[in-house]
């Protein structure tokens, strides 16, 4: 028996190193085979796309532009790009007076059969009265703003009246502070008006890019009073002042555009006025308070209520709604401005101004950097 198991034990023992062995053997085969297959794999993966290529790093005396980032050049205004600035010009701010609606924006090549006088480039902004877009008036080798009016109110007889008359008075206007009209018209579906075309950015806009100090807000004042001096003396009061109205160009030169809701004023009896009767006309809380509570009265002084809300609204940054505080408990400026700006916003038109130009006068009489200064409250 133990003969038989000692027999037994070689016969077990012979066979485990002959398992071993295959083992191994099938270990290194499949080992081997691996290999093979991860080469195979690399040889046939597709190359990876160059990776691209950093952005570049700018210098501290380069800039972007916030809207788009594209670089600026040195001398771009309130840091923006020539066609941010447009954009930003001709785009109404909220609370801006009803008239587009939701309506949608024809494409410029949509427009061109209607204008074959001009090369309709891009849309530059919709707002309360119109939609804007940058043209090119291939005769003359310059570019101009293109206006159309609601395409909804075109056909409306009444709508092309007061449309013809607003032409009319804008074309009369010549003024290096008003943005100018070469052209207005109708077409089958379009009332327009070809304008200057103003390289700049609105005062809303430089508003939100940089918080304006009072030295910029005094001179910016004159400019828009002796703009509406002009407009007054030609018996046209716009009748919608506000940032997004005001203009300015790479050079600094301060423009109004957008007289759509400007009422002619009568100079002789019997003359029409461009408003209706009941309507109300104007931006909240840029609107004078007769502007709501009897828009039959409106005269040139209700412009003077909105300038002064304009002028507070660059002091601050805020609007005088309520009860508010003097700019000089808002600011740190000269405290002599609070009575030009708090007698420009008298609820009554007798105890405001009455005129634009003495607005000016007063503002003009101020050192900027003189005279006595109140210390910002917090």
């Amino acid at each position: 028996m133990n003969t038989a198991f000692n027999c037994f034990l070689g016969i077990t023992s012979v066979g485990f190193t002959e398992i071993l062995a295959l083992v191994a053997a099938i270990v290194c085969m499949v080992g081997v085979i691996i290999i093979i297959v991860v080469a195979i794999t690399r040889n046939q993966r597709p190359q990876q796309a160059t990776p691209p290529a950093p952005a570049p790093v700018f210098s501290g005396t380069q800039r972007l532009c916030p809207e788009c980032g594209k670089t600026l050049d040195a001398d771009a205004p309130q840091g923006l790009c020539p066609s941010c600035l447009m954009r930003g010009a001709f785009t109404t701010a909220p609370g801006s007076s009803a008239g587009m609606g939701d309506t949608t924006p024809p494409l410029p090549a949509d427009l061109a059969a209607h204008f074959p006088q001009l090369e309709i480039l891009e849309l530059l902004g919709q707002g309360g009265m119109g939609m804007v877009y940058k043209a090119r008036q291939s005769q003359l080798d310059r570019f101009v703003a293109l206006k159309l009016l609601p395409i909804r109110d075109s056909h409306d007889p009444a709508f092309a009246e007061r449309f013809a008359r607003e032409a009319r008075a804008l074309a009369k206007l010549n003024h290096p502070n008003i943005v100018s009209v070469h052209d207005f018209g109708q077409t089958e579906k379009y009332c327009w008006f070809i304008m200057e075309y103003v390289d700049g950015v609105n005062l809303r806009q430089m508003e939100q890019t940089q918080r304006l100090t009072p030295e910029q807000a005094i001179g910016i004042i004159p400019k828009i009073c002796d703009a509406l001096q002009y407009a007054h003396d030609e018996g046209v009061v716009h009748r919608d002042i506000k940032p997004g109205n005001i203009l300015i160009d790479k050079k600094g030169r301060v423009k109004i555009a957008d007289f759509g809701l400007a009422k002619l004023l009568s100079k002789k009896e019997g003359e029409a006025h461009l408003t209706q009767s009941n309507i109300v006309m104007g931006t909240p809380h840029y609107m004078a308070p007769e502007q709501m509570n009897s828009p039959l009265s409106v005269d040139h002084r209700a412009d003077i209520y909105s300038l002064g809300v304009v002028f507070y609204e660059m002091l601050t940054g805020e609007l005088p709604i309520g009860r508010f505080a003097p700019p000089s408990q808002k600011v740190q400026m000269d405290v002599r401005l609070d009575e030009v700006v708090l007698r420009t916003l008298e609820s009554e038109p007798a105890r405001r101004y009455q005129h634009v130009s003495e607005v000016r006068s007063d503002v003009e009489s101020m050192p900027e950097t003189s005279g006595p200064r109140h210390n910002r409250h917090r």
